[in-house]
């Protein structure tokens, strides 16, 4: 029997890019689906129309360029933003893996996955770009020292944002923190 892998890739359970420079190349429909847009509005687009603002974009892309040239491939967890439909702009959490074709030139070209996590994690506080950066890294379980080194500032910064989070969440210490994070 002779493998579809179009069909395959059309069909895929997770949503689906090829990507080049950063742009999306292709996408399969479940992406489509998941943030309420057409292929037509995403092919040729870049990655910044998936993101909640372009400060975002560019952190996590720069972030994102050291491990992708170390290991080859990237995963978080990180919000990102509905481009059309009855959902426009809702922001919501999401599962983003990668794997570069090329790990001496990482956003040349390479292969995304997209997994939808609202159903087990919705947002439920407005968070600035910054909180939502160091949310993402307390639920990887880092420190704030750590987290100040992933993000470059210092790990007094990292715990004022921990705090603000901390009073919207209306948690009283960071494991309370994490696990309303993980409920939303």
């Amino acid at each position: 029997m002779e493998i579809d892998y179009r069909l395959a890739f059309n069909m895929a359970p997770v949503g689906l890019v090829l990507s080049r420079n950063r742009g999306i190349v292709d996408c399969n429909q479940h992406l489509c689906e998941m943030f309420g847009a057409t292929r037509e509005q995403l092919i040729g687009q870049s990655f910044q129309i998936l993101y909640p603002s372009a400060d975002e974009y560019e952190r996590i892309g720069a972030r994102m360029l050291p491990i992708l040239n170390a290991k080859g491939h990237y995963a978080d967890d990180r919000i990102m933003k509905r481009v059309d439909g009855r959902l426009k702009g809702e922001t919501f959490w999401c599962h983003v893996t990668g794997r570069a074709l090329n790990r001496a030139a990482p956003h040349e070209s390479g292969i995304w996955t997209f997994e939808d996590l609202s159903s087990r994690r919705p947002v439920k506080a407005e968070l600035t770009a910054r909180e939502r950066e160091v949310a993402a890294h307390l639920m990887d379980g880092m420190t704030s020292k750590e987290i100040g080194r992933a993000l470059v500032i210092s790990h007094r910064t990292v715990e004022i944002y921990r705090a603000r989070l901390m009073r919207k969440y209306k948690a009283s210490t960071t494991a309370d923190l994490v696990h309303k994070l993980m409920e939303g």
